[in-house]
């Protein structure tokens, strides 16, 4: 444990970021998942409906600094790609 003040306060900070950021990959994975979920039962209306979530929770995670941008990227195009490949 740190002994000067404004390094217990970083540690204090960090745990809070951390905590935030831990939430934020959650709530991607889930809106990941919810969107192959459909995509595999073959629902097309419930598939776009879970895109839409999924690319704008791709792009909230970019701008918090979660994902690269390309890495954004590259998960996006494969979700319209999969979306895409649908009947």
């Amino acid at each position: 444990m740190p002994n000067i003040k404004s390094a217990k306060k970083r540690v204090q900070l960090s745990e809070v970021h951390n905590a935030r950021n831990k939430a934020e990959r959650s709530t991607l994975k889930t809106a990941l998942k919810k969107f192959d979920a459909a995509a595999a039962e073959g629902n097309r209306t419930e598939a776009e409906g879970a895109y839409k979530v999924a690319v704008k929770t791709v792009d909230k995670a970019v701008a918090k600094g979660i994902l690269h941008k390309n890495n954004a990227a590259h998960k996006k195009s494969a979700l319209t790609l999969k979306l895409n490949a649908m009947n």
